[in-house]
């Protein structure tokens, strides 16, 4: 595929992506006191009961603009394949560029961690209450992006590094994580500049190094979580070589991740419920949740 066509198809892709209206979610319950505290809950709309909990972290580069309404499709998406669903907000960046950069900051440091810790730990309170069809004994966390490295994240509080205000005694109970064209290996993602300078906005270059071994889930393994990547071969905003960096240090870890190449498909139709792609996604989170 020549540069101009790949141009013009991820265009394609990303408006599709992008077309469809937001859905409003079934109930939100905040998780803090700051408004991006809070967690979308979409119930299953066939009304059925005993069925996996999917937990969505949405990706956006860690940047400010982009919320949890652009995966609400999504969201609804894989309530109508029967899951219950919890979207998560957290805190990104703030809109003022930092000096020297040329847009909205990547996240924030410790706070987007923060939240992600703390809305996983809030779940299983909130969404007894207000997903009664779930199953918390199948929960399935899945994230595209930068979502995706918080979702693998997520799955990996137990093996953070000692005295992490992160750390978990034990592993998180998690049927597995899918993670859908996720940052996950940091070294190879700052040398393909992937989201234009994010990793070294959200952790800071001077402290890139010493905060990468708390959150960089290429160096958080094993997790012993089952764990499935879905991943376009298309797709130049992550690179296919970031997420295969990943599989490579799990592999090396002794652990098995399962990778999903898909022909033909970049970033976005991961998350577009007018996609294939997207019916692969839920498959693979089905796989895992049953």
């Amino acid at each position: 595929m020549s540069d101009s066509a790949a141009r013009d198809h991820d265009a394609a892709e990303t408006e599709s992506a992008f077309a469809h209206p937001v859905v409003a979610p079934d109930g939100s319950a905040a998780y803090g006191s700051h408004p991006d505290q809070v967690i979308d809950f979409f119930a299953p709309r066939d009304g059925r009961t005993g069925v996996p909990l999917v937990v969505l972290l949405h990706g956006g580069a860690w940047r400010a603009p982009y919320d949890r309404q652009h995966v609400s499709p999504f969201a609804d998406f894989l309530a109508r394949r029967g899951f219950a669903v919890a979207s998560v907000e957290y805190r990104r960046g703030g809109e003022i560029p930092q000096q020297g950069t040329a847009g909205p900051v990547a996240g924030r440091w410790p706070e987007t961690f923060d939240d992600v810790a703390a809305a996983m730990d809030a779940l299983p309170a909130l969404a007894a209450r207000e997903l009664p069809g779930a199953d918390l004994r199948k929960t399935v966390v899945t994230g595209h992006s930068a979502g995706g490295q918080l979702a693998l994240w997520a799955a990996a509080r137990h093996v953070l590094p000692e005295g992490s205000p992160w750390r978990l005694p034990a592993a998180p109970p998690l049927r597995g994580v899918v993670a859908l064209a996720p940052i996950g290996d940091f070294a190879s993602a700052v040398e393909l500049d992937v989201c234009s300078g994010a990793l070294h906005q959200l952790l800071g270059a001077a402290d890139f190094e010493a905060r990468s071994a708390h959150v960089d889930p290429a160096l958080l393994l094993p997790t012993g979580i089952a764990t499935a990547v879905v991943q376009g071969v298309e797709d130049t905003t992550v690179p296919p070589a970031v997420t295969e960096a990943f599989v490579d240090a799990a592999a090396k870890a002794g652990e098995m991740v399962g990778l999903t190449l898909l022909d033909g498909v970049g970033h976005f139709p991961l998350i577009d419920p007018a996609a294939d792609a997207c019916a692969v996604v839920a498959e693979e989170i089905a796989q895992l949740a049953w």
